[in-house]
């Protein structure tokens, strides 16, 4: 499988662009600290749906779907954080927060639907 014709690895991946833009005008103090936080956070998203259709078990492929759900809430957190210290306008915050929320939900549709489609194997 191919993992870049996933329309969730895509949007994760253009996302994850977005973020690496958006923090390139936090303060310097912030390169080494959230922002390096936020750019890993959100570019594991798509390295573990990546990483997640090169394993040989649904399950192994499963958990890392369920590590990529887990990294898109890490994501979300260091938004609210960036937001709440101003570094984020409400306008940018609000565009990376529902990206990440459609992110969430079409992790979490691919994920039912191979548990739906192993039950049935």
């Amino acid at each position: 499988m191919d993992f870049q014709k996933l329309e969730v690895w895509k949007k994760a991946h253009q996302m994850t662009l977005k973020i690496y833009r958006a923090t390139q005008a936090f303060p310097r103090e912030e390169m080494y600290r959230l922002a390096d936080q936020l750019c890993r956070a959100a570019s594991s998203v798509a390295a573990n749906i990546a990483e997640g259709t090169g394993r040989n078990t649904l399950k192994e492929y499963l958990q890392f779907l369920y590590t990529a759900r887990g990294s898109v809430e890490e994501t979300k957190y260091h938004l609210i954080l960036s937001r709440d210290l101003g570094y984020l306008s409400p306008d940018v915050f609000d565009e990376l927060m529902e990206g990440y929320n459609e992110v969430g939900r079409m992790l979490n549709g691919l994920i039912k639907s191979l548990k739906e489609r192993g039950s049935h194997a």
